[in-house]
């Protein structure tokens, strides 16, 4: 249930900061009074444990900030911006009499206010590094030309469209661009209740204060990615929250699933999550069942969308369910804050938030035809950039099973190792690779030296300095593609090369890929003549598989630094075939 605005101010002045370790530092820039707004970002940052900064510009100053290269808003330097305008100030005198205006005109002023647009957009790229959020730009459901709009041509609503179809242009040319679809927003809520004139005239108030929290919410989900807070696997319950009915009691023909209007509410709720699927989110199980029962509908139900290899865990047994969400984030090597619990019995609801809080309990409805537009409304699986990987992730786990099945029938690890065929390419850096570096080096915790954080503008930088070399390793097997899991950034120096990070994603963890990399450094180190390799682990939390890496390989504490002398022998695992792509 959603705070209203009150609540959500009054928390904002009780918030601890220091106990944050993560902060984000948030620009807000509008042509109209957004009240409330800023306390509500805090109080919805801090409950995802981060420090939250901001700037707020003036009233309607946001030309100003952005075109003065030394503005407050450059000197705070912002994570993230949010540029919102309102379509009446920006069209100003022309929102009401467009009708008074020829095509030709109204093509004109057109092609001058998104001149306009597009020049602060690219100075505002020019002077920061920040991530704009620019909100499009809402088509009001009035026109001045009344019924004959669509009959005019290049009218007042087409002349807003086409501004939003450049907007969408420009964001694809950035990758630090994004728009925000602010007139969706609009359509969603309605626009009598999103616009009050009484507000409006009283403080050039847009937005009705009881929907600023969902506004906020919106954002959020802009936010969430930078940190990794995004959830990246909704582990789902079975009897009546994939099918209608219990199929332990109703039997196989007895439940809901497609032709009743129950049973096509549950299957549309399937192709929602379906889709998701696709988008690169884990699905898994956690059921109280009979093992065979439940696969019987699975396996074999007609109208079953869902199928066994869409689950990448699946715990459908008797045991306590807080056991089984433990037992899936092991099976999956992925941490408890990553997962959304979807069941529909409040009691299960209650147990999961007591034992894990950090897991995402959703709240679901008693109807099941809420279930569906339910999950297209929740913000926690946006992600900044689509990668292959991330695409491809919900394949990847069910790939995993497979393996984890050869691992189980064969007892001695260096043979399974030999069975899996693994082949581990090293590529350099390039701008199609860029964006799953960053990626890695945002969300991987637990084998990574320094859990450096990343954004794709540092990795390019990086790239593109001869002092530093950017890596990353695809690691392939009989199974499939694991797509890009390592990444390494080396700082070069005359006579020693610094490891500035590496890292492993937790899917391929126990395979000595790890070893294969380090080995593959080394050795090119050597070829261009540098006496040693320094680098550093950095403990935190999360981290602690990678502990003991460096000294297992043969590196020795000095002082700060971790230190490889070249005179050493090379070790690389002999179970895996390495390829350095150039």
């Amino acid at each position: 249930m959603e705070k209203n605005l009150s609540e959500y101010i009054s928390l904002s002045k009780n918030i601890d900061e220091l106990k944050f370790d993560k902060k984000i530092k948030v620009g807000i820039l509008s042509s109209f009074t957004l009240n409330g707004l800023d306390e509500t970002l805090h109080v919805k940052t801090s409950e995802l444990g981060i420090r939250y900064q901001s700037y707020i510009s003036g009233y309607n100053q946001y030309n100003q900030q952005i075109l003065d290269s030394e503005s407050d808003l450059y000197d705070f330097s912002p994570d993230i911006t949010f540029l919102i305008l309102d379509t009446r100030n920006f069209f100003g005198d022309s929102f009401y009499f467009s009708y008074n205006m020829s095509e030709t005109e109204r093509k004109s002023l057109f092609e001058e206010k998104f001149s306009q647009l597009k020049n602060l957009i690219e100075i505002f790229q020019t002077n920061s590094n920040s991530k704009l959020i620019v909100a499009n730009f809402n088509i009001p459901h009035y026109s001045p030309n009344g019924i004959i709009e669509t009959k005019s041509e290049f009218g007042f609503h087409e002349m807003i469209e086409e501004i939003n179809k450049k907007l969408r242009e420009i964001s694809k040319n950035f990758n630090s661009i994004y728009i925000y679809n602010f007139n969706n927003f609009i359509s969603k809520f309605g626009e009598k209740n999103v616009f009050d004139y009484r507000q409006f005239h009283l403080g050039d108030i847009q937005i009705t204060y009881n929907l600023i929290p969902f506004l906020a919410d919106e954002l959020m989900g802009y936010i969430k990615p930078i940190h990794g807070k995004n959830k990246k696997c909704i582990v789902l319950d079975l009897d009546n929250t994939l099918w209608g009915g219990v199929v332990g009691e109703d039997g196989f023909d007895g439940i809901e699933l497609g032709h009743t209007a129950n049973g096509k509410a549950f299957v549309e709720f399937q192709k929602e999550l379906l889709s998701l699927w696709h988008q690169g989110i884990i699905l898994a199980i956690n059921s109280k069942n009979n093992f065979d029962d439940a696969m019987k509908v699975i396996r074999e139900h007609p109208d079953m969308i869902l199928k066994e290899n869409n689950f990448a865990s699946m715990q459908i047994n008797w045991n306590d369910k807080a056991e089984n969400m433990k037992a899936i984030s092991n099976e999956l090597n992925i941490g408890l804050s990553s997962m959304v619990f979807f069941d529909d019995d409040k009691i299960n609801q209650a147990r999961i938030r007591q034992e894990f809080p950090e897991i995402l309990t959703v709240d679901v409805p008693d109807d099941s035809s809420q279930f569906s537009p339910l999950l297209k409304n929740m913000n926690d699986f946006n992600v900044l950039q689509r990668t292959k990987e991330d695409q491809n992730r919900g394949k990847m786990y069910a790939q995993q099973r497979e393996r984890k099945t050869l691992e189980n029938s064969i007892s001695d690890l260096d043979e399974f190792l030999k069975q899996l065929e693994i082949k581990v390419k090293i590529k350099k850096s390039d701008q199609f690779l860029i964006p799953r570096i960053s990626q890695l080096t945002l969300k991987t915790n637990q084998f990574n030296l320094t859990t450096k954080r990343y954004q794709e503008e540092d990795i390019k930088e990086f790239s593109n300095d001869p002092n530093f070399e950017v890596g990353c390793a695809q690691v392939l097997d009989k199974f499939g593609d694991n797509g890009i899991t390592g990444v390494y950034i080396l700082k070069k120096n005359e006579n020693f090369w610094i490891i500035d990070t590496f890292l492993l994603s937790c899917r391929i963890m126990g395979r000595g890929v790890e070893n294969a990399i380090l080995a593959e450094i080394l050795k090119s180190a050597k070829q261009n003549g540098i006496n040693e390799i320094k680098a550093k682990f950095i403990p935190t939390e999360k981290n602690k598989p990678a502990e003991n890496f460096l000294s297992e390989f043969g590196f020795e504490k000095q002082d700060d630094y971790w230190i490889y002398k070249l005179n050493n022998d090379i070790k690389s695992p002999n179970h895996l075939k390495v390829e350095i792509e150039k």
